[in-house]
């Protein structure tokens, strides 16, 4: 479950989509990005528009700040891989140190990758990474639900007021017409009086 919430903090919202960066993935894949990027140009008729898109620049200062805050959590837990050398790319270096603008995988680009990237670490992360964008998703199902419901209460609310108010404007009418009733009873007559 650790993981999951790990691959979860490496989930970004970027033009409307649920995407995971290059170097988060090959750290996760426990490869250097230059060799899951070779990998995926390799293949890139399996990643259209749709599954695999590169940050502007502007993409990427705007998310740079996430980036650092979970490279803050992750680099007191330092994992160093089998291979001499490589370590999670993620906590040597803030954003990954790339020169280049990084990579960005949909949901179905990371899904594609699996195919792309077939160690057995990749194969297993895959699997962790499926199950992260699916709690994701129910998650933002569950949020959504909320607002819609928070939105009918508001709205109710809303209608209960006018309803409230309608009926304190009736209330005072009748109070009104009570008030001025007994004014018109109890005013002083005029004209003849019979003695009785």
């Amino acid at each position: 479950m650790q993981i999951i919430k790990s691959i979860q903090n490496r989930i970004y919202e970027i033009r409307g989509e649920r995407v995971m960066l290059d170097f988060d993935l090959a750290s996760l894949y426990e490869v250097e990005t230059r060799v899951l990027n070779q990998a995926v140009k390799r293949n890139i008729k399996r990643f259209p528009d749709d599954f695999m898109f590169q940050l502007t620049s502007a993409e990427f200062e705007s998310i740079k700040f996430q980036i650092d805050a979970i490279n803050e959590n992750v680099s007191s837990q330092i994992v160093i891989s089998d291979q001499p050398n490589l370590m999670s790319q993620i906590v040597t270096s803030s954003w990954g140190g790339t020169r280049k603008l990084p990579y960005a995988f949909t949901e179905q680009g990371v899904a594609m990758l699996s195919g792309v990237v077939n160690s057995d670490k990749a194969i297993n992360m895959n699997i962790a990474i499926m199950r992260a964008f699916v709690d994701v998703r129910k998650i933002l199902l569950k949020q959504s639900t909320i607002n819609e419901q928070l939105t009918e209460i508001k709205e109710r609310i809303g209608e209960h007021d006018v309803q409230l108010n309608e009926l304190y404007d009736a209330m005072e009418n009748l109070i009104d017409e009570k008030i001025a009733q007994i004014k018109w009873n109890d005013r002083e007559r005029i004209g003849f009086k019979i003695k009785e």
